[in-house]
């Protein structure tokens, strides 16, 4: 038998010609461990393949592979990013909700999070925007001056 000589990588498909090698291997009778040696693949991608054919048919690569496509065209992303960029303060929430009133695309937030990130924009709070709680001290603590003055 002829050792594969690949260049495969973690997450790509294995090529058509060594599946149809290794099937057509483990169909002449090698056994499954020797098959996943000779061809340097692994014995469960060996046992996924044949279930796969005795329940499809089909030994081809599952063609669904990857992320999904992005929800939003180009068009739409930057009118997003237009109107999260006049109009400071907005919260995620209130984009989405414009977003669906606009253009009828639904987003989670963690896709509009990551969609404004990959715009440059950011949700972080402005100067205008300050904090509400106890006022903070600057400078040094003034000493206090008591009533009977030494001399």
């Amino acid at each position: 038998m002829q050792e594969a000589a690949m260049g495969w990588r973690s997450g790509q498909s294995y090529s058509q010609d060594l599946r149809d090698r290794v099937m057509g291997a483990v169909d002449g009778g090698m056994a499954v461990r020797e098959t996943a040696a000779v061809f340097k693949v692994s014995v469960a991608y060996i046992y996924k393949a044949l279930i796969r054919r005795r329940l499809t048919g089909d030994t081809r690569a599952n063609p669904v592979r990857g992320r999904p496509p992005r929800k939003l065209s180009p068009e739409q992303e930057q009118a997003l990013g237009a109107h999260i960029r006049s109009r400071p303060g907005i919260t995620l929430a209130e984009a989405q909700s414009w977003l669906q009133a606009e253009h009828g695309v639904t987003l989670s937030i963690g896709t509009m999070w990551n969609t404004a990130r990959r715009l440059g924009l950011s949700f972080k709070k402005s100067p205008a925007r300050q904090r509400t709680g106890p006022a903070r001290r600057s400078g040094k603590a003034q000493a206090v001056e008591s009533s009977a003055a030494v001399h």
